[in-house]
């Protein structure tokens, strides 16, 4: 089990504990409302209790950070556990039922606290994955220059030499001023070089101290001082620029005017050129960090969240026929309640919620998951003869949109987290943006062996997971970042995984075409059950997606119908 650094340090080797008394087993889980670190065993029996039922109980590394405990000064007896929005105060429950708060909004400090921490902490994040790493790339560029400055002096001096050998007798003199001016003008650009490495080397210290003193803030038990900490803005990586080289013009051999014939140092009639920063986009990928605003409607869709679980028993809640099709492989869900179907013959058709089609396409897919529908509620889908990703525009015309040179691409995810496009090909996965531009490629783990063989079906989890189902290496998953999380084999041998998707709860589901079956497991690969089997008339199951009011579909390989269920309530 994974920790983070403020978790426990590096150097630890004991493991977490569960917090129940006499309970000596691995921590996995927290109960948010109780504070409560759980083991597996005492998680189930946690939330068996009545009085337990709906507590939040998440991963230990989702936690939410518990909220020092400070005393009200009015009300010495009570703690500070709630903050006036329209104040901006902490205070205390008894002190928000006076008249100084008339009709103001008050909420859980602990929440709001926890999104202060979530924002220092990615405060820090921005200096380890930006400033610092840039700062220290442009150092590193400047070192270089230095080097290169004293390669190029070294050359002219030995075309200067060349030139001199063949009038010696001539040359001394101008040799030696032309070589006094030279060094004249390296010493002059290799100090403009130490003192631009002197600049970053206060600014790195700068970015150092910074961290420290944020790091700081996170350790303080005054809740109100970090509270009223604002967010420090970071320094501006200072501008450099790349030093001008003088060049060399060879003279011509002549008594009269030796130093003509030797040549002159040149030195360009341009400005230092300014240093490329690379922008913070580049590097931090802010569209993956959550905002305060984003964390608030977090908060409300997390609130909305843990009134949902598993139900009892799966219902049927319709069955329709989709005409134009041989078998229903893959569908994706459009916004406007709409669907985009497909089989294995590149038949691809969209239809509404009764099976009624509005539109058909000829495509060169077959049993994977080849289409996807963006934020936008535009069509993309990969062709795997030509080797590209098109899409249809809104005039019903399809374009190119991606080419993916000697890559098969097979199936594609549009992100509902920050619509990037997710591309599983054969042997990687690779994250595009909403303009194409190519941002990630993920094929091998970390010891170096490849991850995905036919990654057929792909879709994203709620953490930002990319989650695919393998021809013969079943389902693997890597986070946001491309490392890899978990692969899942299934129960017995012969998996065979097909169409794949998850939920709101973060739970991945996956049919297993040998066994007639749709596996749940949950964010961390842990199996919980057969969700789907025979005896609900699941039959050779080839795709499944999740619509926005927990609806599962479920399409089959021998028939063009597609069934929903219930499976949330």
């Amino acid at each position: 089990m994974a920790f983070s650094k403020i978790d426990i340090p590096r150097w630890a080797q004991h493991f977490l504990e569960c917090g129940i008394e006499e309970c000596e087993r691995n921590c996995e889980f927290y109960c948010n409302p109780c504070h409560q670190r759980l083991c597996k065993q005492c998680r189930d029996e946690h939330l068996k209790s009545p009085e337990n039922k709906n507590h939040e109980v998440v991963l230990y590394q989702q936690r939410k950070r518990q909220l020092p405990v400070e005393k009200c000064k009015i009300h010495p007896t009570k703690d500070v556990d709630m903050l006036c929005e329209e104040c901006q105060v902490s205070l205390c429950s008894k002190c928000a039922t006076k008249g100084d708060h008339p009709k103001h909004t008050f909420v859980d400090l602990e929440i709001v606290y926890a999104e202060k921490f979530a924002l220092c902490q990615q405060e820090i994040s921005k200096i380890h994955e930006y400033f610092l790493p840039t700062s220290q790339d442009l150092q590193r560029e400047i070192k270089k220059d230095s080097s290169e400055i004293k390669h190029i002096m070294d050359n002219i001096r030995t075309s200067m030499k060349t030139e001199g050998e063949s009038l010696k007798s001539l040359v001394d003199t101008v040799i030696s001023e032309n070589m006094k001016q030279l060094d004249q003008i390296e010493q002059s650009l290799l100090e403009d070089l130490n003192t631009q490495d002197k600049t970053m080397d206060d600014y790195i210290t700068y970015l150092n101290n910074l961290v420290k003193e944020l790091h700081r803030c996170l350790s303080s038990t005054e809740t109100q001082k970090l509270m009223s900490e604002k967010k420090p803005k970071i320094r501006s990586i200072p501008e450099t620029t790349k030093p001008v080289t003088p060049g060399f013009t060879v003279g011509q051999y002549s008594k009269s005017d030796v130093a003509k014939l030797l040549g002159k140092i040149n030195m360009p009639n341009t400005k230092a050129e300014k240093r490329e920063i690379k922008s913070i986009d580049s590097v931090y990928n802010t569209a993956m960090k959550p905002t305060h605003k984003q964390m608030k409607e977090d908060r409300e869709k997390s609130d909305k969240k843990q009134t949902m679980s598993l139900s009892a028993s799966v219902t049927k809640v319709r069955k329709f026929n989709v005409p134009g099709v041989r078998n229903v492989s893959h569908v994706s869900l459009d916004q406007s309640g709409r669907l985009w179907i497909s089989d294995r013959y590149g038949n691809l058709v969209q239809t509404d919620l009764q099976g009624n089609v509005i539109q058909k396409i000829k495509t060169s897919g077959e049993d994977e998951g080849y289409h996807t529908v963006t934020q936008d509620r535009g069509l993309i889908f990969t062709d795997q003869i030509k080797k590209v990703v098109n899409r249809i525009t809104q005039d019903n015309k399809i374009t190119e949109f991606i080419k993916t040179g000697d890559w098969i691409p097979l199936s594609i995810h549009s992100s509902h987290i920050n619509g990037d496009l997710l591309v599983g090909m054969a042997g990687k996965v690779t994250r595009y943006n909403k303009t194409g531009k190519e941002l990630q490629n993920i094929q091998r783990d970390s010891k170096g062996w490849e991850l995905y063989s036919v990654p057929r079906y792909i879709t994203e989890n709620i953490n930002g997971d990319i989650c695919t189902s393998n021809y013969d290496k079943g389902v693997v998953v890597v986070n946001k970042s491309g490392q890899h999380r978990f692969s899942y084999t299934g129960q017995e041998s012969g998996f065979d995984p097909y169409g794949i998707c998850t939920d709101v709860l973060g739970h991945i589901l996956v049919c297993d075409n040998h066994s007639n079956t749709v596996h749940l497991l949950d964010q961390d690969g842990q199996f919980l059950s057969l969700l789907l089997t025979q005896q609900q008339g699941v039959q050779y199951p080839l795709s499944v997606c999740v619509d926005d009011e927990n609806n599962l579909y479920v399409g089959h390989y021998k028939t063009t119908k597609l069934t929903v269920f219930k499976y949330l309530q």
